[in-house]
């Protein structure tokens, strides 16, 4: 177990965003909220009125321009000319939810509006991520006229000019960081590139956007495109990606449509994982139980069954391929499981070094990144994790919030046969005798962004909150805060010196559970600190007196909806 445990910090608003108790109690005033809630939306750096008004009440009007966002007007000319003229298109995606959702969103969009179009996810341990050319070439066979990639692409130069050597036209829509040199396709859209109003745009939100344009295009009465809301909000917060204004009015607009239960894959899904069929989904129901299902697809199954159960009409065929995904899932957490422990004992013999490179040739190639995650999570370091396939070693990387995972891997790019990503996760492939070179270039990239001597992890905490005021109330209004995720945090609060009066631990040991009593009004509530039963199995707590930085939630315990507070660290005061 690392030592290294987080500082902890209570935030201040920036300055532009600076509210003295006055100007806080007359916004709240004007906006029918709390005090507190006004508090939290300055910490997040919202200031006037008009931007917290649009915060809590992101409409679809607030989106920018279709004709702002470069390259989708000509992309949706360009699919329509294919139409017309009767040039067979197909659509290539990735094959995690990202690019699931957006293949998903193409497919579908394009079947409401009579159109017929292939799909093609590669298959992650035969092909990898991203175009190859056996793929193309099978498309080529099957008369395929037009190539648009989503959440892919932008890194496949020799693969899109073999595309258009087959007489293909290639739209490349994609989020992912572009090289020096774009692929030559004939028309190129990503987020990332000169010239967007917005940038953390995920891959199916993109491909939305594209889509939306092609309705007005298209000949014909115009469908209503927020119906395919639901999968932008499955695959933006799947992928992570900052949730700044553009992706929380796609997100939160989504999220409506998904507690509505329309589509009935995503029905299945919220069945199998525990939900009634009218609760509401926030982005911790997708990130832990509706994404990974669809992931488990992709990593070590078929991602063609997610695609086909989002696009499922029948509510009974849904249930049986959710079920599928499900039993797929649990296999991948064993999985993950016995990958974890051997990584942590290959990261614990490297704590003298500030980045982690774990390898072994027998780890499952599609769950390694959520390996990194956890390993990241536990010490503290960015780390990469490497398994060989065909030959050579692939690896799945991740960071901490304060190091860009990308620059480093530029830093190393001597040694790789190839990478790609983001500033937080990434990918990467290298010959077996450059592994000790990686490990070397890869301690001195972490060395020169972080220094010698990193600081130790920041926990920031959002205000002082005290039991007495965890209510029904106080959780409906931070519930307004909603979608949380990068960029938006889930609030997490500091609470008064408590006391413990008794706990429990379980999951064998892996989770504590406490009944914690506040010093102050002698106020009680439930808590539980996930994955945090190890860090405290051998101390004495009862009778103790600790702070917990924590933030309340509604949670079924033993049958019955009630308040909890998760725990996200503990504090001992003596």
């Amino acid at each position: 177990m690392s030592d290294n445990n987080p500082t902890w910090r209570l935030k201040t608003p920036p300055p532009e965003a600076a509210l003295d108790g006055a100007e806080r109690d007359r916004l709240a005033r004007r906006l029918e909220v709390s005090p507190l809630l006004v508090h939290l939306m300055s910490l997040r750096g919202l200031a006037s009125e008009s931007d917290m008004d649009k915060f809590l009440s992101p409409g679809l009007r607030y989106l920018h321009p279709l004709d702002s966002c470069p390259g989708i007007e000509a992309g949706a000319e360009l699919l329509r000319q294919a139409v017309e003229t009767g040039r067979r298109i197909a659509v290539w995606g990735d094959y995690d939810v990202d690019g699931i959702t957006a293949t998903a969103l193409v497919k579908d969009f394009m079947a409401a509006r009579g159109i017929d179009i292939l799909h093609f996810i590669p298959d992650r341990l035969d092909f990898g991520y991203g175009l190859h050319q056996d793929g193309i070439r099978a498309l080529a066979e099957k008369g395929v006229g037009l190539l648009l990639t989503v959440d892919c692409g932008i890194a496949n130069n020799e693969e899109i000019r073999e595309a258009r050597a087959l007489g293909m036209q290639v739209i490349v829509t994609d989020h992912h960081l572009p090289g020096q040199e774009l692929p030559e396709a004939d028309i190129v859209i990503n987020p990332k590139l000169d010239g967007w109003p917005s940038a953390n745009l995920a891959g199916v939100g993109v491909s939305f956007l594209l889509m939306g344009a092609l309705n007005r295009h298209l000949p014909g009465p115009q469908i209503d495109i927020r119906d395919f809301l639901d999968l932008v909000a499955l695959g933006t917060v799947a992928d992570v990606v900052p949730l700044d204004d553009q992706n929380r009015i796609l997100v939160k607009n989504g999220l409506l449509l998904i507690k509505e239960g329309r589509r009935p894959g995503i029905q299945a899904l919220k069945e199998i994982s525990g939900m009634t069929p009218e609760e509401g989904v926030g982005t911790g129901a997708i990130g832990f139980a509706l994404a990974p299902r669809i992931n488990a697809a992709g990593r070590i199954g078929d991602p063609d069954l997610a695609v086909r159960l989002l696009l499922e009409k029948d509510p009974d065929a849904a249930r049986l391929m959710a079920e599928q995904l499900d039993k797929l899932n649990t296999k991948r957490k064993l999985e993950e499981q016995r990958i974890l422990q051997e990584a942590i004992a290959q990261a614990e013999s490297q704590l003298h070094l500030p980045g982690l490179v774990l390898h072994s040739e027998h780890w499952h190639s599609g769950i390694i990144g959520i390996v990194a995650s956890r390993i990241v999570e536990r010490f503290h370091r960015p780390c990469l994790i490497l398994t060989k396939e065909n030959g050579i070693f692939k690896g799945s990387g991740r960071s901490t919030p304060s190091f860009d995972l990308y620059q480093a891997l530029l830093a190393c790019k001597q040694c790789l046969y190839k990478f790609g990503g983001h500033r937080q996760a990434a990918g990467l492939k290298l010959e077996p005798f450059q592994l000790a070179n990686l490990k070397d270039l890869f301690a001195w990239a972490v060395e020169e962004q972080l220094g010698a001597n990193p600081a130790p992890p920041v926990l920031e905490l959002d205000a002082e909150l005290p039991f007495s005021l965890i209510d029904h109330t106080l959780l409906k209004e931070l519930d307004l805060l909603q979608p949380y995720g990068q960029g938006n945090p889930r609030p997490i609060f500091l609470s008064p010196p408590l006391t413990i009066l008794r706990h429990r631990f379980f999951s064998q040991k892996k989770h504590l559970e406490l009944h914690l009593a506040d010093t102050t009004d002698g106020t009680s509530r439930r808590a539980v600190a996930w994955r945090q039963g190890e860090r405290w199995q051998d101390t004495p707590l009862e009778g103790r007196r600790i702070k917990i930085a924590y933030t309340p939630r509604l949670s079924k315990f033993n049958g019955l909806l009630q308040i909890e507070l998760s725990v996200q660290d503990i504090l001992a005061l003596e």
